[in-house]
């Protein structure tokens, strides 16, 4: 899915311009990228939940080389798809 496939869906079920549909999906992402910063968690019901959760610094290896290398402390967002999804797919 990409954002493009988003505003088609928007622009085909509300008909609106190519424009507005655009700019509702770049507002609904924004919107969801404000909400999981500002609580750590987005849920859609029947759809699922995106949580960030944080990483710890850890040691890897560089494929090509094999050398150890540090990998910062950071965030993820994880997803958790509900039952309901779940069941439809």
């Amino acid at each position: 899915m990409s954002k493009a496939f988003i505003a088609r869906v928007i622009q085909q079920s509300t008909e609106v311009t190519g424009a507005a549909a655009n700019r509702a999906t770049n507002d609904l992402i924004d919107a969801i990228v404000k909400e999981m910063k500002r609580t750590g968690k987005f849920t859609l019901p029947s759809f699922g939940t995106f949580t960030v959760r944080k990483t710890k610094a850890r040691k890897a290896l560089n494929p090509r080389t094999g050398e150890s290398i540090k990998v910062k402390a950071g965030k993820t967002v994880r997803f958790k798809a509900s039952p309901v999804l779940k069941k439809s797919v």
